[in-house]
């Protein structure tokens, strides 16, 4: 998986899994949205992009389907909620 740090401006950071062609963008405010079938060359634009946020209201918002954050997805052996809180 590739990842594009920001250090300023709305989007914090860029994960990109070439396998699944699929691009999570994480927020400044603590979102994230995933796009699927993402060319690897958007990727590489949106990192070298003098505002990541405008390239990804111009080029990928509307552009792509949305799809489920890799993030958010539940990972094998995780807790849940019903763990932490002792709920069946």
């Amino acid at each position: 998986m590739l990842t594009k740090a920001f250090a300023s401006g709305r989007i914090r950071r860029a994960d990109y899994d070439a396998g699944t062609r699929q691009l999570d963008l994480h927020w400044e405010n603590g979102s994230v949205l995933a796009y699927k079938h993402v060319p690897e060359e958007v990727f590489r634009r949106l990192c070298s992009a003098p505002n990541p946020a405008t390239y990804w209201e111009d080029r990928i918002a509307e552009e792509y389907p949305k799809g489920t954050p890799r993030t958010l997805a539940p990972r094998p052996g995780g807790k849940t909620l019903g763990d932490l809180f002792g709920e069946d």
